[in-house]
Protein backbone atom coordinates (compact mmCIF):
# COMPACT_ATOMS: atom_id res chain seq x y z
CA UNK A 1 0.00 0.00 0.00
CA UNK A 2 1.61 3.38 -0.86
CA UNK A 3 1.46 6.33 1.55
CA UNK A 4 -1.23 7.84 -0.32
CA UNK A 5 -3.70 5.25 0.48
CA UNK A 6 -2.65 4.83 3.91
CA UNK A 7 -3.09 8.71 3.99
CA UNK A 8 -6.60 8.68 2.59
CA UNK A 9 -7.90 5.81 5.06
CA UNK A 10 -6.50 7.69 7.91
CA UNK A 11 -8.13 10.45 6.66
CA UNK A 12 -11.84 8.52 5.97
CA UNK A 13 -11.25 7.24 9.26
CA UNK A 14 -11.06 10.43 11.45
CA UNK A 15 -14.01 12.09 9.33
CA UNK A 16 -16.49 9.02 9.64
CA UNK A 17 -15.27 9.77 13.80
CA UNK A 18 -16.15 13.29 13.74
CA UNK A 19 -19.73 12.40 12.32
CA UNK A 20 -20.28 9.76 14.84
CA UNK A 21 -19.68 12.32 17.23
CA UNK A 22 -21.85 15.21 16.36
CA UNK A 23 -24.55 12.83 14.98
CA UNK A 24 -24.50 11.64 19.06
CA UNK A 25 -24.32 15.07 20.15
CA UNK A 26 -27.28 16.58 18.00
CA UNK A 27 -29.35 13.32 19.31
CA UNK A 28 -28.66 14.36 23.32
CA UNK A 29 -29.44 17.67 22.54
CA UNK A 30 -32.46 16.90 20.66
CA UNK A 31 -33.64 14.20 23.65
CA UNK A 32 -32.91 17.15 26.17
CA UNK A 33 -34.94 19.60 24.64
CA UNK A 34 -37.73 16.95 23.77
CA UNK A 35 -37.78 16.63 27.46
CA UNK A 36 -37.86 19.84 28.27
CA UNK A 37 -41.26 20.71 26.15
CA UNK A 38 -42.76 17.49 28.01
CA UNK A 39 -41.87 18.66 31.33
CA UNK A 40 -43.48 22.37 30.71
CA UNK A 41 -46.71 19.89 28.66
CA UNK A 42 -47.20 17.94 32.03
CA UNK A 43 -46.88 20.94 34.38
CA UNK A 44 -49.93 23.11 32.20
CA UNK A 45 -51.37 19.56 32.72
CA UNK A 46 -51.46 18.97 36.17
CA UNK A 47 -52.14 23.08 36.09
CA UNK A 48 -55.05 23.15 34.49
CA UNK A 49 -56.70 20.11 36.65
CA UNK A 50 -55.97 21.90 39.50
CA UNK A 51 -58.25 25.06 38.17
CA UNK A 52 -60.52 22.62 37.51
CA UNK A 53 -60.47 20.91 41.07
CA UNK A 54 -61.03 24.94 42.60
CA UNK A 55 -63.86 25.43 40.46
CA UNK A 56 -65.72 22.49 41.16
CA UNK A 57 -68.20 22.17 43.39
CA UNK A 58 -67.67 19.84 46.79
CA UNK A 59 -70.78 18.07 46.23
CA UNK A 60 -69.14 16.78 43.20
CA UNK A 61 -65.99 16.25 44.35
CA UNK A 62 -64.26 19.49 44.01
CA UNK A 63 -62.57 21.99 46.56
CA UNK A 64 -65.80 24.24 45.55
CA UNK A 65 -64.01 27.76 45.22
CA UNK A 66 -62.40 27.99 48.77
CA UNK A 67 -61.33 30.94 50.73
CA UNK A 68 -58.36 29.52 52.26
CA UNK A 69 -55.65 27.49 51.36
CA UNK A 70 -56.39 24.22 49.76
CA UNK A 71 -54.76 20.94 51.32
CA UNK A 72 -51.61 19.73 48.82
CA UNK A 73 -52.98 15.96 49.90
CA UNK A 74 -56.06 16.51 48.71
CA UNK A 75 -55.11 18.36 45.26
CA UNK A 76 -52.78 15.71 44.85
CA UNK A 77 -55.68 13.21 44.92
CA UNK A 78 -57.82 15.14 42.62
CA UNK A 79 -55.55 15.46 40.14
CA UNK A 80 -54.78 11.42 40.17
CA UNK A 81 -51.23 11.48 42.20
CA UNK A 82 -52.57 8.60 43.99
CA UNK A 83 -50.51 6.61 46.09
CA UNK A 84 -48.10 6.83 49.38
CA UNK A 85 -47.17 10.25 48.38
CA UNK A 86 -50.05 12.36 46.90
CA UNK A 87 -48.05 15.56 47.09
CA UNK A 88 -45.75 14.11 44.44
CA UNK A 89 -45.99 12.45 40.94
CA UNK A 90 -43.54 10.89 38.42
CA UNK A 91 -44.02 10.48 34.55
CA UNK A 92 -41.70 9.73 31.67
CA UNK A 93 -41.04 13.10 31.47
CA UNK A 94 -40.20 13.72 34.57
CA UNK A 95 -40.89 13.81 38.77
CA UNK A 96 -43.41 16.94 39.95
CA UNK A 97 -44.33 17.90 43.15
CA UNK A 98 -46.80 20.08 44.75
CA UNK A 99 -44.50 22.79 46.51
CA UNK A 100 -46.89 25.61 48.46
CA UNK A 101 -50.77 25.57 48.54
CA UNK A 102 -52.29 29.37 49.82
CA UNK A 103 -55.63 30.83 49.31
CA UNK A 104 -54.51 32.59 46.31
CA UNK A 105 -51.75 30.29 44.46
CA UNK A 106 -50.53 26.88 44.14
CA UNK A 107 -47.04 26.14 43.29
CA UNK A 108 -45.95 22.60 40.90
CA UNK A 109 -42.04 22.10 40.38
CA UNK A 110 -41.15 19.77 38.30
CA UNK A 111 -37.21 18.13 37.14
CA UNK A 112 -36.54 16.32 34.51
CA UNK A 113 -34.90 12.82 33.56
CA UNK A 114 -32.68 14.02 30.66
CA UNK A 115 -29.43 15.21 31.54
CA UNK A 116 -27.14 17.38 29.62
CA UNK A 117 -23.87 17.47 31.54
CA UNK A 118 -25.02 18.18 34.71
CA UNK A 119 -28.07 19.87 34.75
CA UNK A 120 -31.59 19.14 33.96
CA UNK A 121 -34.38 20.36 33.10
CA UNK A 122 -37.01 22.29 35.74
CA UNK A 123 -40.13 23.81 35.97
CA UNK A 124 -42.07 26.01 37.65
CA UNK A 125 -45.78 26.59 37.68
CA UNK A 126 -48.22 28.63 39.45
CA UNK A 127 -51.56 28.62 39.71
CA UNK A 128 -53.13 32.27 40.64
CA UNK A 129 -56.89 31.61 41.83
CA UNK A 130 -59.85 32.46 41.81
CA UNK A 131 -58.92 33.73 38.34
CA UNK A 132 -57.24 30.13 37.28
CA UNK A 133 -54.41 31.93 35.56
CA UNK A 134 -51.32 29.84 35.18
CA UNK A 135 -47.56 31.30 34.39
CA UNK A 136 -44.77 28.79 33.73
CA UNK A 137 -41.07 29.44 34.20
CA UNK A 138 -38.34 26.89 32.81
CA UNK A 139 -34.96 26.64 33.28
CA UNK A 140 -31.34 24.18 33.09
CA UNK A 141 -30.36 23.34 37.09
CA UNK A 142 -28.23 20.79 39.17
CA UNK A 143 -29.97 20.93 42.32
CA UNK A 144 -32.91 19.31 43.67
CA UNK A 145 -36.55 20.44 44.80
CA UNK A 146 -35.67 21.72 48.21
CA UNK A 147 -32.55 24.12 47.12
CA UNK A 148 -35.00 24.96 43.14
CA UNK A 149 -37.48 26.85 44.90
CA UNK A 150 -35.44 29.02 46.89
CA UNK A 151 -32.51 29.47 44.43
CA UNK A 152 -34.00 29.95 40.91
CA UNK A 153 -37.58 30.99 40.98
CA UNK A 154 -37.83 33.84 43.92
Amino acid sequence: MGTQQILLIVLSVIIVGAAIAVGIQMFNNQAYSANKSALAADAQSFATQIVQYYKTPESQGGAGRPTDAMPIADIGKYIGWDGDNSDSKGTEGGNYKLAASTATTVTILGLGKELRGDVRPAVRTIVTLPEGTIEADLIDTDEDYDSLASTHFD
